[in-house]
């Protein structure tokens, strides 16, 4: 998008940093009734009540979290947003505000900014959270993204890592391995450009896994859906560095082992066929893939009644004795140690 030659382009020096923040906010409404103070002071300011403050942040840098060839700003925008509310979703609780700071190269003109803040003003209405402040600040090398979301629950709907006991069930929203496939496909597919800038790619069969992977959802709608079904998890936490991590965070926390069914791990037909296509095993990839943005959650053993038929949960497992570890159970019936093989941010 970067490279358009006849794209309009109005330098960020033209409008200074408040210039920018007011230009670039003054699409966000309020409507949380949380929000006493958003956009426009020194800091913003909140009223929960007898309600509890869930708070978390993440950083997506270019070039580590994304890629401008094949990432449009405004999907990057609205992925930004998402992947913090799902660490709120994680906690069961609900997400009311987000801040947002960013980092810019002089590379990048007003109206790239302009797309960026389209996807997060498009995220902030579709989960109906209120952006409340941040920073701008210049970057030597390219863009960084800073959000911090802000949730809330009462103390005794919240659910932490810790809780698994060892006859709880395993459960899974959604699918798995579908982000991670998807960007296998777009690294194809820019490396096919760099060798011949005239082929336009035919994404036609790739569909679901690229938005998978452009366009995540956070499923702040399973806090509602088990909260109907009567179910309140006993442990819970978000996929997004891979289900063998994330699996094992919760073991490691809850001090239970765990066995995972190879047979039920819930992946879409289109991740089959890719598999297939790539000639990676479909099982590796739904294990270790990240950027799911699924939630995985232990429940008693007495709940399965209440979720085996929902059609957005999945048994995969069971909680066993932290002595007998943690392992998968593959459709052969052998037993393999699961190891963490997932997305490591410090990798070399």
């Amino acid at each position: 998008m970067l490279e358009d030659k006849n794209q309009q382009r109005t330098s960020l020096s033209q409008l200074g940093e408040f210039g920018l923040i007011d230009h670039l906010t003054k699409n966000f409404e309020v409507k949380q009734p949380s929000t006493l103070k958003s956009i426009g002071d020194d800091a913003a300011v909140l009223d929960f009540k007898d309600k509890k403050v869930v708070i978390s942040t993440d950083l997506l840098i270019e070039g580590v979290h994304f890629d401008l060839a094949y990432m449009p700003l405004r999907h990057l925008g609205y992925k930004a947003v998402v992947v913090n509310l799902s660490d709120i979703a994680a906690m069961n609780a609900k997400p009311t505000q987000i801040t947002v700071s960013i980092a810019v190269s002089n590379r990048f003109p007003l109206e790239a900014l302009e797309e960026l803040f389209d996807g997060i003003t498009l995220a902030s209405k579709a989960y109906n959270i209120d952006v409340i402040g941040g920073d701008t600040t210049s970057s030597q090398k390219g863009l960084i993204i800073s959000i911090t979301a802000v949730g809330e629950a009462n103390e005794s709907d919240i659910v932490y890592r810790n809780g698994a006991k060892q006859t709880d069930l395993l459960v899974v929203s959604g699918d798995l391995g579908s982000a991670y496939m998807g960007l296998q496909v777009l690294e194809r597919e820019k490396q096919v450009f760099q060798v011949n800038p005239n082929n336009q790619p035919d994404l036609d069969n790739y569909t679901y896994l690229i938005e998978r992977q452009l366009k995540p959802e956070a499923r702040t709608d399973i806090r509602e859906l088990l909260e109907k079904l009567e179910v309140k998890p006993t442990s819970m936490i978000d996929i997004s560095d891979g289900l063998s991590s994330e699996i094992i965070h919760i073991c490691k926390q809850s001090k239970v082992g765990c066995n995972l069914f190879e047979e039920k791990l819930p992946v879409d037909p289109q991740l089959i066929n890719v598999c297939e296509e790539f000639n990676i095993d479909s099982t590796t990839v739904a294990i270790n893939g990240g950027e799911d943005y699924e939630l995985l959650f232990t429940i008693a053993i007495e709940d399965y009644d209440k979720i085996k038929a929902n059609p957005n949960l999945t048994v995969i497992g069971h909680m066993t004795q932290e002595s007998e570890g943690i392992h998968l159970i593959t459709r052969a019936n052998t037993k393999i140690p699961l190891k963490a093989r997932g997305w490591n941010a410090l990798e070399e």
